[in-house]
């Protein structure tokens, strides 16, 4: 699924042309369907302002819904083609309704000093559009956004956005091909993203600022486990596309995977205590055994070698306490 809601705006009825409008998604929903096997979007909500036949059909949700179940009846009388785009729209979503609001009154339409305020909208107008309202926004109404079966995070949202952004940067109307491949590499990105983020929460309970070294081969065996764990957390989800297309993507994991555990890797080794003692331990050695060169060579009445073992043990503190 690649929507929650899609809110059709009309003027006056559902005519043909409209219909025929919603080729681009029919379209792509064929292909979502072939490619997933899933109802691509969730919802249709057909809102037809200015209805003017409410003898036909009564204002609100009841007479929205009678009119759009007569439009997208099908049946052998009408041209093929309109059979199979009545399908189709039937087929991409899993709810279609509708709503016929009242015309909003002359003041509205044609004052040219009209600038918004309620009490020139007509009182009839006014309370559907009350009514109509709680249908798109109502919590109760709102739900969760899911693409390829997979519930989409708000984080995962920017993924989608750069994706439709670049094919509807053009002149033309981007291809249905084209938004199903760019709803395909952000559905995957949205996956190696929270497989990413998995693994960077696992290495950080394990090596992260605030706690402490531990021994390499802990530290390859933990990177091993959190990153198979990352990895299926990465196939398990349901992207588009197929496996030959999400194969390149786990690639991509696994080599960012990689790359931040070399980032760990440094910053284990930065807290070795040991090892980040082993320079002074060799500066306090070096002048540890100078010192007792130059008593020995004292000893001997050496004092030239004596005063030589004295200085060296000298830069040897210097450079230590400068280090």
């Amino acid at each position: 699924m690649v929507s929650s809601i899609l809110v059709y705006n009309l003027t006056s009825n559902i005519q043909e042309d409209d219909l025929q409008h919603l080729q681009l998604f029919t379209e792509y929903g064929r292909l979502a369907i072939e490619d997933s096997g899933e109802t691509p979007f969730q919802k249709l909500q057909f809102l037809v302002r200015d209805w003017s036949y409410p003898y036909e059909a009564e204002f609100g949700a009841v007479g929205g819904q009678s009119i759009v179940d007569r439009r997208l009846t099908v049946n052998e009388k009408q041209h093929p083609e309109l059979q199979s785009l009545r399908k189709h729209i039937n087929s991409c979503f899993d709810r279609i309704e509708g709503f016929l609001l009242p015309h909003p009154g002359l003041k509205v339409a044609c004052d040219k000093n009209f600038n918004g305020r309620l009490s020139d909208v007509e009182p009839l107008f006014k309370g559907y559009l009350k009514e109509f309202m709680p249908l798109v926004l109502s919590p109760r109404r709102i739900v969760v956004k899911k693409i390829g079966g997979n519930e989409v995070k708000c984080k995962d949202l920017l993924e989608y956005f750069r994706a439709y952004v670049a094919i509807f940067q053009g002149d033309e109307m981007p291809q249905p091909k084209s938004m199903l491949e760019a709803t395909s590499e952000a559905n995957n990105l949205a996956s190696l993203s929270e497989a990413k983020d998995s693994y960077v929460n696992g290495m950080e309970s394990v090596c992260g600022g605030d706690k402490p070294f531990i021994n390499d081969h802990i530290l390859e065996a933990e990177h091993l486990r959190i990153r198979d764990s990352a990895l299926e957390i990465f196939s398990s989800k349901r992207k588009m596309g197929g496996e030959e297309f999400s194969q390149k993507y786990r690639e991509q994991l696994e080599r960012e995977i990689d790359e931040s555990f070399g980032h760990y890797r440094l910053h284990n080794e930065g807290k070795n205590v040991f090892k980040a003692a082993n320079t002074p331990i060799t500066f306090v050695s070096v002048a540890m055994i100078c010192y007792t060169l130059s008593q020995v060579s004292g000893m001997l009445y050496l004092y030239s070698l004596a005063n030589l073992f004295n200085l060296l043990m000298i830069v040897s503190f210097v450079i230590m306490v400068v280090w």
